[in-house]
């Protein structure tokens, strides 16, 4: 299941952020989005964990809570196709 998180601190990585969410369960991946200009952080990221009980309990627990120096926004991730309109 995807994870969106927002309000990123410029300055987390994507290791503090796996971790943050592996203390849920299996992390299957982790990207934090990042300008190509300069590879600096765009303040939002992306946590895929493979059960979606996990992932659950991540986005209850997690959302609004404090990673680095912000408040996280924590979110199932909206697919593709459920944003593409005919």
């Amino acid at each position: 299941m995807k994870i969106l998180i927002r309000n990123l601190d410029r300055e987390t990585t994507e290791q503090e952020l796996q971790t943050a969410f592996e203390v849920h369960g299996k992390v299957q991946s982790c990207d934090i989005v990042k300008e190509k200009s300069n590879g600096l952080s765009k303040g939002f990221g992306f946590v895929e964990m493979p059960k979606p009980g996990d992932a659950k309990v991540a986005v209850k627990n997690l959302n609004d809570s404090m990673l680095g120096a912000n408040k996280i926004r924590v979110k199932y991730a909206e697919s593709k196709a459920d944003t593409q309109t005919n």
